[in-house]
């Protein structure tokens, strides 16, 4: 049984709003943005009798932890303990929080337009190419694009609003030494430890001197004057074996759907557009 922890999770459109609003500003005009997605496999000593139940696409043993998380490096909502061997895609569709989104659940805001431009676009979810392009899913464009491009500046500031997803399994892998190696546990008592860590993040994250001291400015990925400045969890990255990314995969969309996207990439070369962005595109 996946364990599944809200711990934050906005429950109102007006709350959703607060969250873009925080994005929009430390992101420096990433609009309509209310939250990152990822997920992790989080190694595994090989369970007795499991067979290839665990299995994952590497050939190790895993369970998946997916997360939705906020600017202030905060859990939203976390699934944990999904089998290994279920392919990536399989594991997002399988949890509640997919569920809420297509049946329209989550109380997210509305279609808006962006500044400056005429068709209304949906408040998204930023995320990788592991993850569906979706109506309130944002996904990078596939393959390589031409330097000052649309699409390639449209890369760069959705790499830019997901790096905080990015951060938060690094901050865990970097204090929770538990994630230095596959973890010699049973699935089930692992789910334990990998919730626990969690609580434990976001309890740490919740006040000034307890954050200080968790996860020190140093730790976390910060840009002067647009550059970017790599957080010293990077550093032991070789070292955060437990910790392995979903595997990308490629995927059609409908055509509306890349519209979207498509809005969001003319916005970032037009109205959206920021000083620094063409020379670090």
């Amino acid at each position: 049984m996946v364990t599944v922890v809200e711990l934050k999770i906005p429950k109102t459109q007006e709350e959703w709003l607060s969250v873009g609003k925080k994005y929009e500003n430390m992101n420096e005009y990433f609009p309509h943005c209310i939250g990152a997605i990822d997920g992790k496999h989080v190694q595994l000593q090989a369970p007795i009798g499991s067979g290839s139940n665990f299995l994952n696409y590497k050939s190790t043993f895993s369970i998946v932890l997916m997360a939705v998380v906020d600017t202030d490096y905060n859990f939203l909502y976390a699934d944990i303990g999904c089998q290994g061997r279920i392919s990536d895609g399989g594991v997002f569709r399988s949890t509640s929080f997919f569920k809420q989104l297509e049946e329209q659940k989550l109380e997210i805001p509305p279609a808006e337009k962006l500044i400056g431009r005429e068709k209304a676009v949906p408040y998204v979810f930023v995320a990788d190419e592991a993850f569906p392009l979706k109506e309130n899913i944002l996904r990078p464009y596939p393959g390589s694009h031409e330097n000052g491009s649309a699409k390639r500046i449209f890369n760069y500031r959705l790499s830019r609003a997901r790096r905080v997803v990015e951060n938060v399994f690094g901050i865990l892998s970097a204090v929770f030494r538990v994630f230095r190696k596959p973890m010699l546990l049973e699935p089930k008592k692992a789910e334990l430890v990998v919730m626990a860590c969690v609580y434990l993040h976001n309890f740490l994250r919740k006040e000034k001197a307890s954050r200080d001291i968790y996860s020190p400015t140093d730790l976390i990925d910060h840009e002067i004057e647009g550059q970017l400045v790599r957080g010293t969890w990077r550093e032991d990255i070789q070292s955060n074996i437990a910790f392995t990314p979903m595997q990308r995969v490629g995927r059609r969309s409908p055509r509306f759907i890349e519209e979207n996207r498509n809005e969001f990439a003319e916005y970032f070369s037009s109205s959206g557009a920021v000083p620094w962005q063409s020379k670090l595109a």
